[in-house]
């Protein structure tokens, strides 16, 4: 969709401040299907008229349904010593707790139980909130920042390395919560693919047309929204300060990625998994175990050394050189560097599938049988690291980078 410029210092009622660069142009009336594009970044800006609310809510109670099917019963099972073992979502948590490892255990909980919970009921409390003249803006915020931390699908290639790492060992047989999950998970897909927070925060808080000159447009980053702030200096529609760029956007960063860097280095060193075999016990750090399952699968083994290892170190490595570029106030691949921060911002959450990996491996196999598997020290380490860059992309402002390129030389603050 074609956006147009700024071409006059007139006053209009339809100009929009992209929340990621800055640039200020004309907001464009969309058909149902288009989508709008800031002309400068092309990030996305709005969509035209997509699903009613009346079929999201649907997709969502039809989520809530399937949520316990798809925690509770049997993913895959295996068959060892005339022993039928089934591993389940909350079986391979539960584990993990029992074990003592709970914040790793919490950290599993938060992105394939809590936040999906919290997702699917918070649209539905849109639907009754609204009825009984409820405070919807705290809801709204929730909703555009759960969806970045739901991993359905990570999770499903979890339970794949899982079974492949002990069809070795035992037969495996899928089990009847798989159907509910991988249902559960194309239902989440189809509702974030038609899902528009832009529109809801139209469509609960409406803001009246203002005539403002360009460089009278404010953004707020919380909930997008383009026009001038109250006289408390708060947007009108989300109540929040607004602010020129985020508040330490630049130290949070900082504080996050380094925090990170230090994690790394003890989640590559332990071990993260140790197997007892016959009484053996076999202690694997994140390289052994992806060399021990390259001899059996080198494309899994290749999928793992990627989600593991290639963009943790990837993702490090990106994020100083986009923080040291702002500081430096680098002047050249702007366009590079805005790829790469939305890059690492899509596959970072992809390195949360060790995790996963581990939890279902801990419910199919326990101490007490003669193949047993338990989570080594590496993995809260690993678990922390991981999210820790997942906040120092998301504390991080995009627009700082262009300030630094339209600067070049000059001072600003943060």
């Amino acid at each position: 969709m074609k956006i147009t410029a700024i071409r006059t210092p007139d006053t209009y009622t339809d100009l929009h401040r992209c929340a990621e660069c800055d640039h200020i142009f004309h907001r464009p009336v969309l058909k149902s299907g288009q989508t709008a594009y800031c002309p400068c970044c092309r990030a996305k800006i709005a969509r035209g008229q997509d699903w009613s609310f009346a079929r999201i809510c649907c997709l969502a109670a039809l989520m809530l349904c399937l949520m316990p099917m798809a925690w509770s019963l049997p993913l895959i099972q295996i068959r060892l010593l005339g022993m039928t073992i089934s591993a389940s979502l909350v079986a391979g948590i539960m584990q993990m707790v029992q074990q003592g490892d709970i914040i790793t255990a919490a950290m599993v909980s938060f992105c394939i139980i809590a936040t999906p919970l919290a997702f699917a009921l918070s649209l539905l409390y849109l639907l009754v909130g609204r009825q009984l003249g409820m405070n919807l803006r705290p809801v709204l915020l929730a909703i555009d920042k759960l969806k970045e931390w739901i991993m359905f699908d990570i999770y499903l290639i979890g339970v794949s390395v899982a079974a492949i790492k002990v069809k070795d060992y035992a037969d495996i047989f899928i089990g009847y919560g798989m159907l509910a999950f991988v249902s559960l998970t194309l239902l989440y897909i189809l509702l974030v693919i038609h899902l528009d927070v832009g529109r809801l925060w139209e469509k609960f808080y409406p803001q009246p047309r203002q005539a403002l000159r360009p460089d009278e447009v404010k953004c707020c980053i919380h909930c997008h929204y383009s026009g001038s702030s109250d006289h408390q200096g708060r947007c009108p529609r989300c109540h929040i300060k607004m602010t020129p760029r985020l508040p330490h956007s630049l130290q949070k960063s900082w504080a996050a990625l380094i925090s990170a860097i230090i994690l790394l280095f003890p989640a590559n060193l332990l071990p993260i998994s140790i197997i007892y075999l016959n009484g053996a016990r076999q202690d694997d750090t994140i390289f052994s175990g992806i060399v021990s399952l390259a001899s059996g699968n080198i494309p899994v083994a290749m999928v793992v050394f990627t989600a593991s290892i290639l963009v943790p170190v990837s993702k490090v490595i990106v994020l100083l050189a986009l923080l040291i570029s702002i500081h430096a106030r680098c002047e050249q691949g702007l366009k590079t560097r805005i790829r790469l921060l939305r890059a690492v911002k899509w596959i970072g959450r992809w390195s949360m599938l060790d995790l996963f990996v581990i939890s279902l491996m801990m419910s199919l196999v326990d101490r007490d049988q003669l193949l047993a598997f338990t989570m080594g020290p590496a993995a809260v380490y690993f678990g922390s690291a991981v999210f820790l860059t997942i906040l120092s992309v998301e504390w991080l402002d995009s627009r700082l980078l262009w300030d630094a390129h339209a600067t070049g030389n000059a001072e600003y603050t943060d």
